[in-house]
């Protein structure tokens, strides 16, 4: 199993970069980068200068909030600055962001999100063959590309596509189009048996041969009860703001969580977040989240989604010890 570091999602572009040459050192197969309060592709260009090994994941960047020319310029400049190590990891994000916070067009967001991928696919091959660009699409056309504006093949070919998906409807367009899932952190071993994999292995005709599926797992994790207590309560206020979103609800209806779904969300539209976190009980925390020593984590990471996922990361949303994180790793890596 192949471990992944997770930038802060505040840290700006600098402080990505040293995150980058950290997770390096420390023997990290890549590192995500998120897309809330910086762009994604300018750290990640900052990062492919600074390091030599490993992958560098947009985790994710918002497609919607773009066009599908402009998303494939950005892949396609990170994938020759960083020598052929990025990994495309897209979303789209829900449709109050990309309406109201980017003032994009918002509608029937898993057939959207396929024609998207396919458009920039066919942008790639554009540059990499030189026949003619036509993609004429629903939402999407791009039938011009001039010499002047080609950047022709890259050296080190198009970067793998990675679809963020929870939704049947969407995991079957990650199925169809990508090259590997980006599960979401509020997912459980149940689902992603019993739901996830069978919308994949439909998607794809059976079979998920070289087709990747990354998890980050939400984790606790202190060198003492006092820090292993603020995980918890860092890991349920997350569990919570997720669980408030429409979007997120497939996963909490699975295991007949409906009611805490709708609380959630009335809550978070009176923005009584800590109220919120005390909503999580202890079985639900215990379905999304693992904890223990570093040995002990890695070894439940391992007996629940050893044979789920091919990379996993290690979702902290609190202030963690950073040696716990490398610790576990390593037990993850061995």
């Amino acid at each position: 199993m192949q471990v992944d570091a997770v930038a802060d999602f505040s840290a700006d572009p600098l402080e990505v970069e040293a995150a980058a040459l950290a997770a390096e050192a420390g023997g990290y197969a890549g590192i995500t980068v998120a897309e809330t309060q910086h762009d994604a592709f300018v750290a990640l260009s900052l990062a492919a200068r600074a390091t030599e090994r490993i992958t560098l994941q947009t985790g994710i960047a918002v497609a919607f909030s773009r066009n599908p020319m402009t998303l494939a310029m950005q892949a396609n400049d990170v994938q020759l600055v960083s020598g052929g190590r990025l990994e495309l990891g897209l979303g789209s994000q829900v449709k109050a962001h990309i309406e109201r916070r980017f003032g994009m067009p918002w509608s029937r967001p898993a057939a959207r999100m396929e024609e998207f991928v396919s458009a920039v696919r066919a942008i790639w091959k554009r540059w990499e063959t030189g026949e003619r660009l036509r993609f004429e699409g629903e939402f999407y056309t791009h039938t011009l590309m001039t010499e002047f504006f080609d950047p022709g093949p890259n050296p080190h070919g198009n970067p793998p596509i990675l679809l963020a998906a929870v939704g049947e409807r969407m995991t079957e367009v990650a199925g169809r189009v990508s090259d590997g899932l980006l599960a979401h952190a509020l997912t459980t071993e149940s689902y992603l048996r019993e739901v996830t994999f069978p919308a994949l292995t439909r998607a794809r005709g059976g079979s998920l041969d070289g087709f990747v599926v990354t998890l980050p797992v939400f984790s606790v994790l202190g060198a003492d009860p006092q820090a292993r207590a603020k995980a918890e309560a860092g890991v349920r206020r997350q569990i919570a703001f997720y669980g408030s979103t429409p979007a997120y609800r497939p996963v909490l209806d699975h295991h007949g969580w409906g009611e805490l779904a709708e609380k959630l969300n009335r809550l978070s539209r009176q923005q009584a977040w800590d109220e919120m976190a005390t909503a999580i009980d202890d079985d639900v925390l215990a379905a999304f989240a693992l904890a223990g020593t570093p040995a002990e984590l890695a070894a439940r990471i391992e007996e629940r989604y050893g044979d789920l996922a091919d990379r996993v990361s290690l979702y902290t949303p609190y202030d963690v010890d950073p040696e716990l994180l490398t610790a576990t790793a390593k037990h993850l890596r061995g």
